[in-house]
């Protein structure tokens, strides 16, 4: 096996939001990045990416011009050894022992899919960009088929939508995609008078409960005036593909259910053979350090990370937090080792329709001020001029145009050349 050296001593595993800052804020001391995808997803913009308000492309930012000075290798981990400081990593170009001065484990975390009788074979995540294209041609061409219906209860069945759990994820992927498919309707008069049906089923008291309780209020208030059932108390017991039942006995005939109901750390975690806690993510110290491997640090999602400012409690799995790890983790490599803390400045969603709800240094704010609020802040922690540039363009662009309405589910999958 060939044997190479991480650029500037630094190895970092994942490009995701906390190891992608990492490597951009090492800047000309290097490191070699090695992640499944050359860019970085911007992830609280996935909704405005789903629902057509954003270019795809523009929510992803591309790994080498986010951080030109580090080298990267598409590919994934396969094993770590800790004494011979080296892990081997299988990449585009073969497989490689990467040996290391430093190594930082930023792999993140996945959708958390609970064994519910049928929610793997028929149910939708919501994660990545390869979710949000799908989610999105999926709607509409179910537009499509419940045009084509002459029974009135299949072309509901069409229009009725689940999403299971009402954190950022699914209130804001419900509220975009909602948005969309009410704007399509003017297209599709044959659907003029078949009701849309959209659940939001979430298994705690409240939706939005990261926020506070007036925020989430208005929130289910906005969502339940443009005609959204919230299921609150309640969780999903079983989905077919045509009918989804819940906890508390009811029954919503749908084809789309659209799991956003938290995640997991990385399993490849384990196989590396890192400490793990209960909830499977690498516990640091206040220094981000992983106890017992010596200059290995962890952050992001996939870590369990103590705020000192916030009386030592493990962080949430937010892109907010994971850039602070980042910020605090490049001046320890950098620099004299200091505890991490940050404190929250504050939290904003969207709902779509131009509402949404914002908590900034205490100050609270719904309706047109809270979604001006949300945008401006995912444009300000938006990395790279010319990606804040492109997003701009989309908004300014979707306020004097209609939303496209063109399903492209053969992308990616083109026709055989037939002799």
């Amino acid at each position: 096996m060939e044997r190479r050296q991480a650029s500037g001593g630094t190895l970092v595993l994942g490009g995701g939001f906390a190891g992608g800052y990492v490597a951009r804020l090492l800047g000309r001391r290097g490191a070699t990045v090695v992640t499944l995808d050359n860019f970085m997803l911007y992830t609280p913009l996935l909704p405005e990416a789903a629902s057509g308000t954003l270019e795809p492309r523009h929510v992803v930012v591309p790994l080498r011009q986010m951080c030109p000075h580090a080298e990267l290798l598409l590919g994934r981990a396969r094993s770590l050894d800790p004494d011979a400081r080296s892990v081997v990593a299988e990449t585009l170009g073969g497989t490689y022992a990467i040996g290391y001065e430093r190594l930082v484990v930023a792999l993140g975390a996945v959708t958390r899919a609970l064994p519910v009788p049928g929610l793997a074979e028929h149910g939708l995540g919501f994660k990545d960009v390869a979710d949000a294209i799908a989610l999105r041609n999926r709607v509409l061409r179910l537009l499509e088929s419940a045009a084509a219906r002459l029974d009135p209860d299949e072309a509901e069945r069409d229009l009725s939508f689940v999403f299971v759990g009402a954190g950022y994820a699914g209130v804001e992927a419900l509220g975009e995609l909602n948005d969309l498919a009410h704007a399509a309707l003017r297209y599709y008069p044959a659907l003029r008078d078949v009701r849309q049906r959209w659940v939001l089923v979430e298994a705690a008291p409240e939706i939005l409960a990261e926020l506070p309780r007036r925020l989430g209020l208005y929130a289910a208030r906005e969502l339940r005036h443009r005609g959204v059932e919230i299921r609150v108390g309640t969780t999903l017991a079983s989905f077919d593909g045509r009918e989804a039942l819940l906890s508390d006995g009811g029954r919503i005939g749908a084809r789309t259910l659209v799991w956003t109901a938290g995640v997991r750390a990385n399993p490849l975690l384990a196989e590396l053979g890192l400490p793990l806690d209960d909830r499977g993510r690498v516990p640091v110290d206040p220094m981000l350090r992983v106890a017992g491997l010596p200059d290995v640090w962890a952050l992001g999602d996939c870590a369990a990370v103590p705020n000192a400012r916030a009386g030592g409690s493990l962080d949430p799995p937010t892109c907010q937090h994971a850039l602070r790890q980042a910020r605090r983790l490049v001046r320890n490599l950098t620099g004299p080792p200091r505890p991490y803390g940050y404190r929250m400045l504050g939290q904003v969603a969207t709902l779509g329709r131009y509402k949404g709800v914002a908590d900034v240094l205490g100050i609270r704010l719904r309706g047109f001020p809270g979604w001006f609020t949300a945008r401006t802040y995912h444009l300000y922690a938006l990395p790279t001029v010319r990606r804040r540039m492109r997003v701009v363009a989309d908004w300014t662009v979707s306020l004097f145009f209609r939303r496209d309405i063109a399903e492209l589910s053969a992308l990616g999958h083109p026709r055989r050349l037939e002799p």
